[in-house]
């Protein structure tokens, strides 16, 4: 089985949305074999989005998700990269596909309700700066005979 990153930004945490995308995760049959909520250091965040880094929108992009907590999930199934991107939607939440978490409940690119790691790769470091390797466990959902 695939695992993959998914953030619950601190708007989506704020705007009492926690519940919602958890359900939505665990609706589609994924499983979420770590969650916690944190209110990120500059450093991690930092780490996180080390991509953007000189990019005219980082110094904002960091206050923002440092601003308020948020919930940080180690989330895993089949293709799980790209079935939690195709949940969450495109970044823009115009441009998300209705039912998308985004389209539903993100009004703009900097707000957009969810962080999620975009390749494997990335799901492995991203995952490594929340969580160490005891904190991710292993157990089975009662329907995955059913889902696999």
């Amino acid at each position: 089985m695939e695992r993959t990153f998914l953030m619950i930004k601190p708007d989506g945490v704020v705007r009492g949305l926690i519940g919602e995308i958890i359900s939505r995760i665990e609706k589609k049959g994924l499983k979420i074999v770590a969650i916690k909520m944190l209110k990120m250091t500059r450093d991690m965040a930092e780490k996180l989005y080390e991509q953007h880094k000189g990019k005219s929108f980082f110094n904002e992009l960091i206050d923002y998700v440092t601003s308020a907590p948020v919930v940080a999930m180690v989330i895993e199934g089949r293709e799980a990269v790209n079935v939690v991107r195709k949940i969450i939607g495109k970044t823009d939440p115009i441009e998300a596909e209705p039912g998308s978490i985004r389209f539903d409940f993100g009004m703009t690119i900097g707000k957009n309700i969810v962080h999620a790691a975009d390749s494997k790769e990335r799901a492995e470091k991203e995952i490594k700066i929340f969580f160490k390797d005891e904190e991710i466990l292993d157990y089975k959902r009662a329907d995955e005979n059913w889902l696999y």
